[in-house]
């Protein structure tokens, strides 16, 4: 039953959830490896393994959906509060600017006091500043919000910030698209049919995107599958001429002193191996996304190194700054030297890409 699902695989022909939880529960990590890694060659076929210098920038930290999983968010009544002024995102900038970094990662909590007007004027403000700089920004939550509170279509909030100097939309808040999971840990957040009709919307307009999936939490094995067949279906929908997803991203939950963990206080972070296990499904069930990116940040250096063995072929931001993961303990660092051994020592070519995956020098 193995070989036979994965064959079908390797022939880029749909697996479906049955399918899929079986190699879960029932296929060796080392048939797993041979059969991504064999994918990552239809998909990618030389050896050249991108990483981007950027900067992920955090707009605000107040935040009404309060998630469970998160430590980041603040009431606005915090004395921790904050949102950045035009000064910080020039201090960061310039800095993202002298390592030879161009993309802005832009995000932040959904601020009832911000709406579109706000981030349209910030978009337009930093891309006179620095016309060159790249802007990936915002995600489907924050759409979905905005939407909501102006009364547009997604599709007006979006041309609005693309016209204002959005260049392609992170696939955050996606963790597992589940409503019964998205109940328990996110119950303010949108929905999976948002989530996806914003990225649909997003794909229609050409906007280069993400998907994410962040697992090990209260989810099950059935949920992860419906996850990433929902990303690979949503996918198929895109106009020829959209990249749509350009790339996955598989991130293990982190969750030390959040209030998620403590309302399941049996629950046990995912391991090393589990995540290896994950990352060769996602690739061997993602036919139609090209690029596979490693989470090194949450699964360290020596687990990054193998996954490029395991279906991954991006090692991802070098991460100028993070302060989500900050706050639940996780601080992996690298510098740009590191990201380019790390690459080099396994037998691969470090490129330099920019935010489509295209390779520059």
């Amino acid at each position: 039953m193995t070989k036979k699902i994965l064959n079908k695989a390797k022939e880029l022909i749909d697996l479906n959830k049955e399918e899929i939880c079986y190699l879960y529960n029932n296929t060796s990590l080392g048939e797993l490896i041979e059969a991504a890694n064999y994918l990552r060659y239809i998909h990618n076929p030389s050896k050249e393994v991108g990483y981007i210098i950027d900067r992920n920038v955090n707009i605000t930290n107040i935040c009404y959906s309060r998630c469970l999983f998160c430590n980041f968010w603040r009431d606005n009544k915090s004395s921790e509060a904050y949102v950045l002024n035009r000064e910080d995102y020039c201090v960061k900038i310039e800095e993202m600017l002298s390592v030879g970094g161009s993309q802005l990662l832009l995000q932040g909590g959904m601020n009832g006091e911000l709406g579109l007007e706000y981030y349209c004027d910030l978009f337009i403000f930093l891309k006179r500043r620095y016309p060159n700089l790249k802007l990936h920004a915002l995600s489907p939550p924050e759409i979905v919000y905005l939407s909501k509170r102006e009364k547009l279509s997604y599709r007006e909030v979006l041309l609005k910030l693309i016209d204002s100097g959005l260049d392609s939309l992170p696939g955050g808040g996606a963790e597992i698209l589940t409503d019964r999971v998205r109940r328990l840990i996110s119950p303010a957040k949108c929905s999976t049919e948002e989530w996806l009709g914003v990225m649909k919307e997003a794909h229609i307009l050409g906007l280069t995107t993400t998907a994410t999936m962040v697992y090990g939490h209260i989810e099950t094995i059935e949920d992860r599958a419906e996850h990433l067949i929902k990303i690979r279906d949503l996918q198929k929908e895109k106009p020829l001429a959209s990249k749509g997803f350009i790339a996955f991203i598989l991130w293990p939950f982190r969750g030390s002193g959040t209030r998620l963990m403590k309302l399941y206080p049996n629950m046990v972070e995912s391991n090393s191996y589990e995540y290896v296990k994950m990352l060769t499904l996602s690739r061997i069930v993602l036919n139609n996304i090209k690029n596979i990116q490693v989470s090194w940040l949450t699964v360290g250096k020596d687990i990054a190194s193998l996954s490029l063995h395991c279906g991954a072929n991006d090692m991802g931001s070098l991460m100028i700054e993070e302060n989500v993961l900050k706050t639940v303990g996780v601080n992996t660092r690298l510098n740009i030297d590191e990201m380019k051994m790390i690459i080099n020592k396994c037998g691969f070519i470090a490129r330099k890409r920019n935010q489509e995956y295209e390779f520059i020098e």
